[in-house]
């Protein structure tokens, strides 16, 4: 078989509307805005632009969220044009598969488990700290050792801890909750996604008040002489590091195949999430570093912990760590709803076995894989340290990137004729900014960043030439002769 047979978009779209393996056309363009910002404002936003700002940017990571946002928003008009073309599950995976053949597909579905999957575990256990915090408030403590996993040590002694039992808490709930339905999903979503927002906005209304102009100063620290450091290619730096607060927009992409009109809904659901939250996100990063000298975030995973208490409301401290708590609810629960969607479409290629894409008779959704990943990632977040995986999160979303930008300028060549209810503008400019944008900063990211990517990939290519390549739907001798470049 050619690893660069590519799989006919009249087939995609044919299989995914015939046969068992449908799903519930139940989402609107309100619900997929919500989805976006659900899954965007979270872990990103309230941990990595302190540290961002102290390692790398100083002020100037307002700039690096802005860098962040370009390369966003170039990648989101060009997925916004794949998923009115191809409206199914499966996202960056799919839309690899009908341009640039089945192993390419295959990198970009194993690369998205580092979004998904993995995200939503790093964000549990953050969940999990920020629940213990907020249980203190009221005077209620958990023991120790059930909230940190076994290779994390209680502070202040040699213990070490037992499961991160809080972390495996929400990933049975949040998966639960995607089994029963993704119309119950969506309305849940909706309300953490109010919730979390006017928090974020009471944040900046508030903070805005306690904001010293020094602090500012200077907006962009000299570069220390080493890459990264502050002037800009710490900006730079810090872009890569942040660019995990803006993953999210395009897993709405992924939820393409439930959407009542997605040739209509789709781009309002990709770019109107995206341009909410880097008002947000801009916002945000500019009163966080007004309050407080930008140094103070040196190694705080908590800056907005830190801030908080500047402001002389005890109410409004409790709020904002309910609201952070509702942020990273909404964010695991699109993670896991994004990556149940990816493996159900690889799944059905034949490329995953069969029960990623096996669909409850009555509900309608793909139960089996939602319990695997339920049993999956709550391994992770109950035992395993994995808060250095946000970076390896953030690069192989990137690449995601890249490919779906080279993915719209191939399409455009090789079917140029098809129907294009949103169009990509300025193409090829703006496929090849996207790529430019996206892969300057993958480059910035750190060598370690890489080679746990190289490695990551590693592993993919083994199980793909050892089972996908042989259950390929596309080798089949009675499937259609697929299309090959």
């Amino acid at each position: 078989m050619n690893l660069l047979a590519v799989k006919p978009l009249s087939r995609i779209i044919a299989e995914s509307e015939s046969g068992e393996h449908t799903l519930k056309r139940t989402l609107g363009p309100g619900n997929l805005v919500a989805l976006g910002i659900g899954a965007i404002i979270g872990a990103g936003l309230f941990s990595l632009t302190g540290i961002a700002a102290a390692d790398h940017a100083g002020p100037a990571v307002i700039l690096s969220f802005l860098v962040a946002a370009v390369g966003c928003a170039f990648a989101g008009m060009c997925y916004s044009e794949f998923s009115t073309m191809i409206p199914i599950a499966g996202s960056a995976y799919t839309y690899a598969y009908a341009t640039m053949g089945e192993l390419l597909a295959w990198v970009i579905g194993w690369d998205l488990v580092l979004e998904y999957a993995v995200g939503a575990a790093t964000v549990s256990v953050s969940w999990s700290s920020y629940v213990v915090k907020l249980l203190h408030t009221f005077g209620i403590s958990l023991p120790q050792r059930l909230t940190i996993c076994p290779w994390d040590v209680v502070p202040g002694t040699n213990i070490h801890g037992i499961v991160n039992l809080p972390a495996i808490l929400i990933i049975l709930a949040v998966s639960t909750l995607l089994i029963v339905g993704i119309s119950e999903s969506a309305k849940a979503n909706a309300v953490v996604v109010v919730i979390k927002v006017a928090i974020v906005i009471t944040v900046i209304c508030v903070g805005y008040f306690y904001i010293h102009p020094e602090n500012y100063h200077p907006f962009i620290p000299p570069n220390t002489g080493v890459f990264g450091e502050y002037g800009i290619s710490g900006i730079m730096r810090a872009a890569g590091v942040i660019f995990f607060a803006y993953i999210g927009f395009d897993a709405v992409s992924t939820a393409a195949q439930e959407a009542k009109n997605p040739q209509k809904d789709m781009p309002i659901g990709i770019i109107g999430s995206l341009a909410i939250c880097t008002i947000l996100y801009v916002a945000f990063a500019y009163v966080l570093t007004g309050m407080v000298k930008y140094t103070v975030f040196k190694n705080d995973p908590a800056p907005v912990a830190t801030v908080i208490k500047y402001i002389p409301f005890i109410w409004l401290q409790t709020s904002v760590i309910i609201g952070i708590i509702m942020g990273y609810t909404s964010v695991i629960l699109v993670m896991l709803l994004g990556q149940s969607r990816v493996f159900f479409s690889m799944s059905r290629d034949g490329l995953l076995p069969r029960l990623f894409s096996e669909v409850h008779p009555r509900l309608r959704t793909p139960w089996r894989c939602n319990l695997f990943f339920m049993v999956f990632v709550s391994l992770f977040s109950g035992f395993v340290p994995i808060a250095s995986l946000g970076h390896m999160t953030s690069i192989g979303t990137l690449l995601a990137f890249v490919i779906v930008c080279a993915g719209v300028m191939v399409m455009r060549k090789t079917n140029p004729n098809l129907p294009r209810p949103y169009k990509t503008p300025l193409v090829p400019l703006v496929p090849i900014l996207g790529i430019v944008v996206c892969f300057a900063m993958m480059a910035s990211l750190d060598g370690i960043t890489w080679l746990r990517l190289v490695i990551w990939l590693a592993v993919g290519f083994v199980i793909y030439f050892g089972y996908s390549r042989h259950h390929s739907h596309l080798n089949k001798t009675d499937a259609p002769t697929p299309v090959v470049r």
